[in-house]
């Protein structure tokens, strides 16, 4: 009879098998097992010893702990189709920044909220955003002076900022518009 916790772990490994674009030969070779054991391990029949889930891990090039995670059963996914966006009134937004939720997750304790922002024709400069996480823009148009602290970057088109959002940030000059980017913030649930 197979083991749902077999089966789960089994899964898991032939999905990280296949990520990673190794055959089944390669990675037994790899880890060090034999080709029969790794495909009785991938379908479920065998219960793997710790030491034989770590050979696979060293072989896959990932933490022994991949192989619990709960992935099989995740199904957050969402879509957007352009333009469909939920166009959002964040609490504290500025006037004249409109913000365009791309996706969302339900589940998990890593929050994500991917954005198109952008710049209505009567936007201002507003360099006083400050919150807790990690920040990702991608400027899609434009050209703008961005501070972060006391630093000040030009930007355009093409081009990314990536950092922590707790240092007060934003645009502080807009030298040519019209101004779009795609703005995704990281935090970790409570």
């Amino acid at each position: 009879m197979r083991s749902l916790s077999a089966a789960r772990i089994g899964a898991q490994v032939r999905a990280l098998r296949m990520t990673a674009d190794v055959s089944g030969g390669e990675l037994a070779k790899l880890s060090g097992i034999s080709s029969s054991m790794l495909s009785r391990i991938e379908r479920g029949l065998v219960s793997p010893s710790v030491e034989t889930l770590e050979r696979l891990a060293n072989g896959l090039g990932v933490p022994a702990s991949r192989f619990f995670g709960d992935q099989a059963r995740r199904t957050d996914f969402c879509h957007v189709r352009a333009g469909q966006g939920v166009v959002v009134d964040r609490v504290g937004a500025v006037s004249d920044y409109r913000y365009e939720l791309l996706g969302h997750l339900l589940s998990g304790n890593l929050f994500v909220e991917p954005y198109l922002v952008t710049l209505l024709p009567g936007a201002d400069p507003y360099v006083t955003f400050q919150h807790p996480g990690l920040k990702f823009l991608y400027f899609l148009s434009g050209e703008v002076s961005y501070r972060y602290g006391s630093r000040v970057v030009e930007v355009g088109a093409g081009d990314s900022l990536q950092f922590e959002a707790t240092a007060l940030h934003g645009i502080e000059a807009i030298q040519q518009g019209p101004v779009s980017y795609l703005s995704v913030v990281f935090t970790l649930r409570e």
